[in-house]
């Protein structure tokens, strides 16, 4: 048994979780925080045997798409002179994380 954890973009998760519970696996979905961007994402945890990890995978691969996102920054031209010049930076995808676990119970 593997227990993944696949951290996603706030946008992708709602259809990314239906999907996953679509194809009859059990998601548990985490509100996170992290990265580059301090932006939210979700994580989704579910625990899988091991010959269904790939579809999991398969699952999460088709519905979390990388996007570009304009964000802005702040330049500084010397004392109290700032300029916002905006980034474009690649967000959405997926990070994936597959883990044995050692034991497994509904109690």
């Amino acid at each position: 048994m593997k227990l993944v954890f696949a951290i996603i973009n706030n946008d992708d998760s709602s259809v990314v979780s239906r999907n996953l519970t679509k194809a009859g696996f059990s998601v548990t979905k985490l509100a996170t925080t992290g990265g580059f961007l301090l932006a939210g994402n979700t994580t989704l945890i579910c625990g899988v045997e091991d010959e269904k990890v790939q579809s999991v995978l398969d699952v999460i691969s088709k519905y979390s798409k990388k996007r570009t996102q304009i964000m802005p920054t702040e330049l500084s031209y010397g004392v109290g002179a700032f300029s916002p010049m905006p980034i474009e930076v690649s967000v959405g995808g997926a990070t994936v994380f597959v883990l044995p676990v050692e034991r497994f119970e509904k109690v």
